[in-house]
């Protein structure tokens, strides 16, 4: 046994044991979703159960599974404060009640909030020690920086977690306790295709140029894209996220990194999210890197690659190019995440395009996703950034565009059935 092994030993515990480091009024950030640790959240929320906190305030980016089941549980919320950098759908119903409290960001600024406040401990899952006593987070985000913040660092490890390079690694003489708890990961699926997946990514696909480095967005319309680039040459990835589709991309030769300016030959991204396979497939992989969002998402840093190619989801849009991608009729449904991040960065690239790709409308085709104007709903990225828009109906530059131009452009991509009323009130709004 080596003397990293041997250290490891004296601060293995329980979970319940773990969690007594947690002051009675303190705050903790948790690891961002597939690093979400079980077994300490658990313990965490029993001993909330039980009068163990006066306060504690939890901060969280997109919840999912884990935290949602334990600690923010409604029955929890006299005594645990939750304030969340990003929605999931377990949770909006206390957003909106006030029971959680939504804080807007821009992804690459949360590791610099992180900085500037009092963390008491950040609980993270990791993957099992290597021998020179390092854990590996393979979700880098925001959790590298609070690991290097925090007064305390809790781990959970667990066998399953791939195993990631770049800027991942905690040392177990920076941790104050571990558990260990080998359940399996919690797996993504991407939905199933909708007809107007296929054009739109097709549609996509025809103007991303060989050697593009990739940024694509959660779901089954970003991820659309990949199944039209197969003949596509030296692809590369610098994404918030990497899933599925990148993955069967770099597994048939597509994607490569070799025309890359910065990380050639490596694949690039802050959280990973798919099926086990996938996991596998990152597993100890050194072509994988995971990066601090400040970094890895810093429009400068972003730019620095040639031909950027940024593609992400947005809910409705105005005549004017005003997008939402995080709230529906008032209510936060999302955040900003690292959308605007992707839009700038990709529009600073020397041949980048910044791309918003969303279904001309909503509700079985009763509701258009173009509006005259935002109202009563969050703005997540300027008009003035808005580069290309694409529906099943087209694609449009608004870059250097009049008011005019723009709006028409805008209604173009809009069901058949909105466009007489969307021009009308272009012309009541001083637009035509």
């Amino acid at each position: 046994m080596n003397m990293h092994d041997s250290e490891y030993r004296k601060k293995l515990v329980t979970p319940e044991r773990a969690v007594e480091i947690i002051p009675s009024k303190g705050s903790i950030v948790v690891g961002i979703t597939v690093v979400e640790p079980p077994a300490i959240l658990n313990a965490i929320a029993e001993r909330a159960r039980h009068n163990g906190f006066e306060k504690l305030l939890v901060y969280t980016f997109n919840p999912q599974k884990y935290l949602t089941d334990s600690l923010l549980k409604p029955d929890l919320v006299d005594c645990v404060q939750t304030k969340a950098w990003f929605i999931s759908g377990p949770i909006r119903g206390l957003v909106k009640v006030g029971l959680i409290q939504f804080v807007p960001s821009y992804f690459h600024e949360i590791p610099k909030l992180i900085r500037s406040m009092d963390v008491d401990a950040l609980i993270t899952t990791v993957s099992s020690m290597d021998k020179s006593g390092y854990f590996s987070c393979c979700a880098a985000s925001y959790v590298i920086d609070a690991a290097r913040k925090a007064k305390n660092v809790i781990v959970e490890v667990n066998e399953n977690l791939p195993r990631v390079f770049g800027d991942t690694l905690i040392h177990v003489s920076d941790v104050a306790a571990i558990v260990e708890n080998n359940v399996p990961m919690v797996e993504s699926k991407i939905p199933e295709k909708k007809p107007e997946d296929e054009i739109i990514g097709k549609a996509i696909a025809d103007i991303i140029p060989d050697g593009a480095v990739l940024q694509l967005g959660i779901g089954g319309l970003p991820n659309a894209i990949c199944d039209y680039l197969t003949d596509h040459k030296d692809l590369g990835i610098h994404s918030e996220l990497i899933g599925p589709g990148m993955i069967e991309l770099i597994k048939k030769g597509v994607i490569t990194g070799r025309r890359k300016q910065l990380h050639p030959f490596k694949h690039v991204f802050g959280i990973p999210y798919g099926t086990k396979e996938d996991f596998d497939f990152i597993h100890d992989n050194i072509s994988m890197e995971s990066y601090s969002a400040d970094y890895l998402m810093d429009p400068c840093v972003i730019g620095q690659n040639d031909n950027m190619i940024s593609v992400n989801s947005i809910i409705e849009i105005d005549l004017t190019g005003q997008c939402n991608a995080e709230s529906i009729s008032g209510s936060q449904f999302s955040g900003t995440g690292g959308q605007v991040d992707f839009v700038r960065g990709a529009y600073r690239s020397k041949g980048g395009k910044s791309i918003l790709a969303f279904y001309s409308t909503a509700k079985g085709g009763s509701v258009s996703r173009i509006v005259p104007q935002l109202k009563y709903t969050s703005v997540t990225t300027p008009r003035v950034d808005v580069q290309y828009l694409a529906t099943e109906y087209g694609i449009v530059n608004l870059k250097g565009k009049s008011t005019e131009e723009r709006a028409l452009a805008i209604a173009s991509l809009a069901h058949p059935d909105f466009r007489q009323n969307l021009l009308l009130k272009a012309e009541e709004m001083g637009l035509l």
